[in-house]
């Protein structure tokens, strides 16, 4: 991924890039469904 006239590698390439962002989802749905439980 190029920004301006750097270049941008995700750690272990593509793949590395594709678990960051499931453990980013995974961990915004978790987060969502904790605060629901606590502000019942």
């Amino acid at each position: 991924m190029r920004i301006g006239d750097a270049e941008i590698r995700p750690l272990g390439g593509g793949l590395g890039c594709l678990l960051m962002i499931l453990a980013s989802l995974a961990l915004s749905v978790l987060a969502t469904v904790f605060f629901n439980l606590v502000l019942r």
